[in-house]
């Protein structure tokens, strides 16, 4: 198990102006807050972070920004997420100049009648090879036109030499594909609807969305996991999952940007053609995080 993985991480999100630039200073301070929170660290350029709604040029300032702010200790992951090898690899070269300690692949989808294990398998092995930042997979459904990572695919790449872990953002496989390779492989929670039986089962840690507006509850509840303080635990996990839902699960990434304004975070408004919330949606999300005592 990769022990710099163990811990919650926060896929930071990517604030903008009202004209709709990158606010690099907003996520400069936003990465020192989260630093004081006591986050292990973040994921760069994923979804959360709008990576598909940014330049590339953009993205490579972003991952600057969050490295020069991040805490001693703080790892960065980034997410490398391009339909082709040829670019994949490009941008992977880049991000690795740039500090990032891991790098993030989800698979490519355009053609995904063609997305055979065996074509995934070449383009994550392809990508890892050419590289020397260690990188993880990501099982993420519903950011890859409903393409999936199978078992014996993630089993095959547990056996690449770097390709150190997969991060599971999928819906019901957390415990199959621990079964499958979590003596030799690190895993990590996608999100917090299955981050206590990740972690109660051998994963390393999480990366949640929730980390995002209200990160110290997250630390806690990682702490508590860890001291197998499992009656705790239990209590919290059913607070945050009915917080998550009020947040990410209903509004997406503008109701977790909304929730980081609420919490004194630089949230912004999503980049078009994403939506902010609507006055009424924002007024109910803040009634409904003071009913949690989230925010005064």
């Amino acid at each position: 198990m990769e022990t710099k993985l163990m811990g919650v991480f926060a896929p930071i999100s990517t604030p903008f102006t009202r004209d709709g630039a990158v606010d690099y200073q907003g996520l400069a301070s936003n990465v020192r807050r989260y630093a004081a929170a006591g986050l292990k660290g973040y994921l760069a350029l994923g979804s959360n972070g709008e990576n598909k709604s940014l330049t590339n040029e953009e993205k490579l300032k972003v991952l600057e920004t969050i490295v020069a702010n991040k805490g001693a200790e703080q790892v960065v992951m980034a997410g490398c997420i391009f339909e082709s090898t040829f670019e994949t690899i490009a941008m992977a070269k880049e991000i690795e100049q740039r500090g990032a300690d891991y790098l993030t692949l989800l698979p490519p989808c355009y053609f995904k009648k063609q997305m055979t294990d065996e074509v995934i398998y070449r383009y994550f092995s392809d990508v890892a090879d050419a590289v020397q930042t260690p990188c993880l997979v990501y099982n993420a459904p519903q950011f890859a036109g409903g393409l999936g990572l199978s078992i014996p695919l993630i089993r095959r790449c547990a056996q690449h030499p770097n390709i150190v872990g997969v991060k599971d953002s999928s819906t019901g496989n957390m415990e199959s594909i621990l079964f499958a390779v979590r003596d030799h492989f690190t895993v990590m929670a996608g999100s917090v609807n299955n981050f206590f039986a990740a972690m109660t089962m051998g994963g390393a840690g999480g990366v949640l969305s929730l980390a995002n507006s209200f990160p110290e509850l997250t630390v806690e509840f990682y702490r508590l996991l860890v001291e197998k303080q499992y009656e705790a635990a239990i209590a919290m996990n059913d607070r945050l999952l009915r917080i998550n839902r009020v947040i990410g699960g209903a509004g997406g990434v503008a109701a977790v940007k909304a929730a980081m304004d609420l919490n004194g975070l630089v949230g912004g408004d999503p980049r078009l053609p994403l939506l902010p919330l609507e006055d009424g949606q924002r007024a109910a999300l803040r009634e409904k995080l003071r009913a949690f005592g989230l925010i005064s």
